[in-house]
């Protein structure tokens, strides 16, 4: 900053970071972002530049960004502990700049309320285009009895187990009017409210919902007690520990980080300086990658039990595939990827449990998302042979040299990357699940030709 340029304007704080006086434009700007004079400093930049030069006793001069309704204004600050003897700083304002801001595109704005959504979920359902139940998850205790309900009568309509407050219209309702509804839970004391996502090609007629039940209310952690024979060692062997006590009470207040990071990194809470929302994004993916590693080593419990089995039940491979690339299909246009699923109409009959194949194939998909280059192409393809039913997912990534494909089913081998989120749980997993509805997972890649992983199931002979 040149000493020449002038000073805009003075003011003064005192040692509870107040603006004590000020000198306009600074007062008007205090003022428009709902600060007093005298008051707390009410532009945040400048709050912390203050509170910065108070506690450590130096000068700072920076720039400073603040909202102040739909204009944004930069300034350069310079901010030094007061001289008079009194506790508090000197603050001087320079090179004042005011400009509109920008018209948000309303999908981004959507698709980011959508994303903290997500985030916050305690539970989440794959519906069809009824709103039927397809296949459902949840972490929190409460939720346990809704759980077990809706996967003990999946293909019913999710409204017949929830309250809908407020709402005397005989169900179903459309899904835009159900969308944010406030709900009330048997088994659970908390209230609720329901977030529906149409999954499919935008503009298009939803082919089926992505739901998730958010609650404001934290759940009280209860805790982990053992009986008095059993020591420490038994309490970290006993099977479920994870999915049934740790995973839930780390997975909400992980979620809200994940949330509130999101806030700050996006900017929805006003302008912010650029590298103060990197500093958000890498907690956010912190918290992604933590509540995905809950997720994995949940589901690694279950497959490694030893009364593990899966319900085997009459299924449309093809249709699996489409639901699957249609709940990730915001992720790929993301990166400008498209996903080639198999057309409507298209059909593989099969015989395995549907949500464990909807989740080996979300992995792979997923994976294939994650690794290919962007503004590329990832097929899904099915095919029958000799009693055999197989979906087949290449991509146009790195590839898998020869010698290391055995190991990325290995569990937590990721192959030396770093920095994907990923936990080097999934291939196990989705493996393990594959063999236990009588089928496999396979992989066939070279080096700088992408990958194939094939998921081989029992064909459905009587659909023939």
């Amino acid at each position: 900053m040149s000493p020449s340029e002038p000073v805009l304007a003075r003011a003064i704080s005192d040692g509870d970071d107040r603006l004590v006086s000020a000198e306009e434009p600074l007062a008007k700007l205090q003022a428009r972002c709902g600060g007093e004079l005298p008051g707390t400093i009410a532009v945040p930049a400048l709050l912390e530049a203050v509170r910065k030069s108070r506690r450590y006793e130096i000068r700072l001069a920076r720039t400073i960004v603040a909202q102040a309704g739909d204009e944004a204004v930069t300034a350069v600050v310079e901010v030094e502990p007061r001289q008079d003897g009194q506790q508090g700083c000197e603050i001087s304002l320079r090179n004042w700049t005011v400009a509109g801001l920008p018209r948000e595109d309303v999908d981004a704005i959507h698709e980011r309320h959508a994303g903290i959504d997500r985030h916050l979920a305690e539970l989440t359902a794959v519906l069809d285009a009824e709103q039927r139940i397809l296949t459902v998850s949840a972490s929190a205790r409460d939720l346990q009895p809704l759980l077990e309900r809706m996967l003990n009568e999946a293909g019913r309509e999710w409204t017949e187990f929830v309250e809908i407050e407020g709402s005397p219209q005989q169900q179903p309702l459309h899904w835009r009017l159900l969308d944010g509804a406030p709900l009330k839970i048997a088994g659970s004391e908390r209230a609720w409210r329901a977030h529906l996502f149409p999954t499919g090609r935008a503009g298009t007629v939803a082919h089926g919902f992505e739901l998730c039940l958010t609650s404001d209310e934290a759940l009280p952690v209860a805790p982990v007690s053992a009986p008095a024979n059993e020591g420490a060692e038994d309490i970290q062997d006993r099977r479920g520990l994870i999915g049934r006590d740790v995973a839930p009470a780390l997975r909400q207040p992980i979620a809200r980080i994940i949330a509130n990071a999101e806030t700050i990194r996006t900017r929805m809470a006003g302008p912010l300086a650029s590298e103060y929302a990197d500093y958000a994004a890498d907690i956010a993916a912190a918290g992604q990658h933590l509540l995905a590693l809950l997720d994995d080593l949940a589901d690694l419990e279950v497959v490694e039990s030893g009364d593990f089995t899966t319900a085997p039940d009459k299924i449309d491979l093809a249709d699996v595939a489409r639901r699957a690339a249609g709940i990730l299909g915001v992720r790929a246009r993301e990166r400008g990827i498209v996903v080639d699923a198999p057309r409507l109409g298209e059909s593989l009959p099969a015989v395995a449990e549907f949500r464990r194949v909807l989740q080996v194939l979300l992995n792979l998909i997923g994976n294939a998302i994650r690794y290919s280059p962007a503004n590329s192409q990832v097929w899904v393809r099915i095919e029958s042979e000799a009693g055999r039913a197989r979906v087949t997912v290449a991509d146009q990534g790195p590839g898998i040299s020869e010698e290391d494909q055995p190991r990325i089913f290995e569990k937590f081998e990721r192959l030396g990357r770093s920095g994907d989120g990923g936990s080097g749980l999934g291939l196990y997993i989705s493996r393990r699940l594959a063999r236990a509805m009588q089928g496999d997972l396979t992989v066939d890649s070279t080096l700088g030709q992408g990958a194939r992983f094939v998921l081989d199931l029992p064909a459905d002979n009587s659909a023939s």
